[in-house]
């Protein structure tokens, strides 16, 4: 007789001396099988059932002789079956354990057994079960072993301020990348390659913030049109890494790359945030699949109405239920996995709101999922960015999220797009745009949105362009989105994409026309840039950016894994020289702590000259009033940032965004005797040559549109 346990082990699978431990929560099941598979096994012939002999507190448990790392393993749970209640209990579904550390195999879809098998009108009481076995469809977990060589791996632990983050793809950012080997290309090691890194570093990248890496799978939908779900948002396991991604089929090898890939990046002092899902699960609403979650506990790890319906704020059918300690155990479980295993620096939480939702469905700032996070040692310390938005009720709490968080912030994507694009292209035809408050306030580390609960600019993840919407250049080359190639007939993706086509829709052609709107738009990538590095918070760059990346005028490339969906390394010389022209400007922003402050200027006095660390003015070079602040027709803001406030130099930051050349007085500032020109977005590649000295009070012309940035001198 095996051993037993007088109280249950951590879930999961836990390795002993001469067996294993196993656990897993099932509340309202009746009896739960342990299933063991050889390796190789993909039809369940050798399946093995072994009950499950103790249960307390819903959760069950009990001691396998002779289990070792490298065991395939699944459960079966048996229990009642009352979709009105939320019970879907189905012997006949294996189930991933919610715990596997790794998984071999891949959801296969198949109509016959995953189809939507209920008609609408039959929900709730008189659902029919589906009682066809899914063991040779359905992937198996693994058991592995947590040893590895951290060689005295170190975090980098980069400040907030001095951090520049690059969201990336995975498989997209390497899968075309000259000098990564080929069978390396769209891997983990591939992710933390030399030649990768020498690029993270040439454009001066702190930390990578990398799309989803949990086990994912496909959507029905997708695979019956020949598609994949390319980015990840569709999560089957919160603590197994996507073994796709690995260059090895070997289930321990995929984790241990995966070790492999951060301590690489740790070494080249790049930190690693990873953007997660736990808001909700791919089994999708409960005409979905039963993968795991759905067939161990419906009820008690999804948020259900009074009919057993899924309350769904996510848009993918179902939503995790942190209100409930299971799954909010399960969560805190999985990041602490994660940061202890796995060594991450810290994560971004996709559609956070849904995970603070509370028992009135309303968002709560002292959810306990958030109070754990704030409270929890391990977790606390790492870097924790809230997307701050669901599409449920008052779903979006931009700057709500209370400390240590900082958030995605998509008023400052709004604000400068605003002012770069739409104000721009409506100042061809003489109708009024947005003016400059709002491009201010965003320039300043939007004060109006995260001075609330005591946080400072660095709670504000500024980014112009992320994975969903417009690459940077399409926003230069597009006025409407053309997904026509994620088959839903143009429905998908967003129709407020703030963008400017320049005149021509999509590529402006070889003539002269459309050579000067190509010269046109690589200004407005510039100034978009620009502006990004040099405003107070956290600049987040998609991956390509950097170099001009199109997506040809798709902004919903979720489900292209192929070339749409990659980013091209095939460089033209305009691409190139935007390269530079990023790294010039994050060089800049490394160097100049004037441009990365975190404290809100609003609170700090002026000096006895009159001076202050922050000043505004207009195309006149005299301080702006309060009229010019709420002009529609305003087009042009001059920033003097006081670098003595941080032992630095001083700056003046024009910004004009009208499309006709406009004379601009450079301000006298008390203590300024002059001004240099550092950079212009009108140069194709930053310049070395430091300019002839302009004094205060001389015009200079700024094309339009332009951003300059000048050095003044005291």
């Amino acid at each position: 007789m095996p051993a037993t346990l007088e109280q249950p082990p951590r879930l999961g699978v836990t390795l002993l001396a001469d067996g294993a431990a196993v656990a897993v929560h099932a509340g309202h099941a009746t009896a739960v099988e342990l299933c063991l598979f050889e390796a190789g096994d993909a039809t369940g012939a050798s399946e093995r059932r072994i009950p499950l002999r103790q249960r307390a507190f819903g959760t069950w448990f009990d001691v396998i002789p002779g289990m070792r790392a490298g065991q395939r393993y699944g459960y079966r749970v048996h229990g009642p079956w009352s979709p009105a209640e939320g019970h879907r209990h189905n012997p006949a579904k294996l189930l991933m354990d919610p715990y596997a550390r790794a998984l071999e195999g891949q959801v296969t879809w198949r109509p016959e057994i995953f189809g939507h098998r209920v008609d609408a009108d039959l929900r709730g009481e008189n659902e029919v079960r589906d009682d066809r076995d899914d063991a040779a469809f359905v992937p198996r977990c693994v058991v592995v072993d947590d040893d590895f060589d951290w060689a005295g791996d170190e975090r980098p632990r980069t400040p907030p301020a001095r951090s520049f983050v690059y969201e990336a793809h995975l498989r997209g950012l390497t899968r075309t990348l000259p000098g990564v080997p080929e069978e390396l290309r769209g891997t983990y090691a591939g992710m933390a390659h030399p030649v990768t890194v020498a690029h993270l570093r040439r454009i001066g990248v702190t930390a990578v913030e990398l799309l989803p890496i949990h086990a994912f799978t496909h959507e029905p939908h997708l695979a019956t049109r020949g598609l994949t779900n390319h980015w990840g948002y569709n999560t089957l396991g919160f603590f197994a890494p996507h073994a796709p991604y690995a260059s090895t089929t070997d289930p321990q090898g995929v984790v241990d790359e995966v070790k492999r890939m951060v301590r690489d990046l740790h070494r080249a002092g790049i930190e690693v945030i990873l953007d997660v899902v736990y808001n909700h699960t791919c089994e999708q609403s409960v005409d979905g699949a039963t993968l795991s979650l759905r067939g161990l506990d419906s009820a008690t790890y999804y948020r259900l109405d009074g009919r057993g319906h899924d309350v769904d704020v996510t848009g993918c059918g179902n939503t995790v239920d942190t209100r409930h300690v299971v799954p909010l155990r399960l969560v805190l479980d999985s990041l602490r996995h994660w940061v202890q295993e796995m060594h991450v620096d810290g994560f971004r939480f996709d559609l956070a709101v849904a995970l603070g939702r509370g028992r009135d469905d309303g968002f709560d700032p002292d959810h306990p999922f958030l109070m754990a996070l704030r409270a929890d040692p391990l977790l606390r310390d790492v870097k924790l960015v809230a997307e701050p938005w669901d599409i449920g009720f008052n779903g979006w709490r931009t700057g709500q999220f209370p400390p240590p968080f900082s958030e995605w912030n998509d008023r400052f994507r709004d604000g400068v797009r605003n002012f770069w694009l739409v104000d721009a292209a409506r100042s061809r035809t003489g109708v009024p745009g947005h003016g400059v408050s709002d491009l201010a306030t965003r320039l300043a580390g939007s004060e109006d949105l995260f001075a609330r609960h005591d946080r400072n600019a660095a709670a504000s993840i500024n980014f112009v362009a992320a994975h969903d919407g417009f690459t940077l250049a399409d926003l230069t080359a597009y006025d409407s989105k053309h997904n026509e190639a994620n088959g839903e007939d143009n429905r998908d993706g967003s129709d407020h994409n703030r963008s400017w086509n320049h005149g021509v829709e999509g590529p402006a052609g070889a003539d002269d026309d459309g050579v000067a709107v190509e010269a046109l738009r690589r200004r407005s990538i510039r100034n978009l840039l620009g502006t990004l590095m040099c405003s107070a918070g956290v600049p987040m760059l998609v991956a390509g950016d950097e170099l001009g990346r199109t997506q040809q005028g798709n902004n919903n490339a979720y489900c292209q894994d192929n070339p749409l969906g990659w980013v091209d390394w095939d460089l033209a010389p305009w691409q190139e020289d935007l390269v530079e022209t990023t790294a010039w400007l994050a060089r800049l922003r490394r160097d100049h702590p004037v441009l990365r402050q975190t404290a809100f200027f609003g609170p700090r006095a002026a000096r006895v000259d009159g001076s202050r660390d922050l000043m505004w003015f207009d195309a006149a070079g005299v301080e702006m009033r309060a009229d010019e602040w709420h002009d529609p027709r305003n087009v042009t803001l001059l920033a003097y940032l006081d670098g003595g406030v941080c032992d630095d130099e001083s700056f003046l930051l024009v910004m004009h965004s009208s499309t006709v050349d406009l004379p601009v007085t450079l301000p006298q500032v008390p203590g300024v005797t002059g001004y240099r020109l550092a950079w212009d977005s009108a140069w194709e590649r930053p310049g070395e040559d430091p300019g002839e000295r302009v004094l205060p009070g001389q015009v200079r012309t700024s094309p339009g549109p332009s951003m300059q940035v000048w050095r003044a001198e005291r």
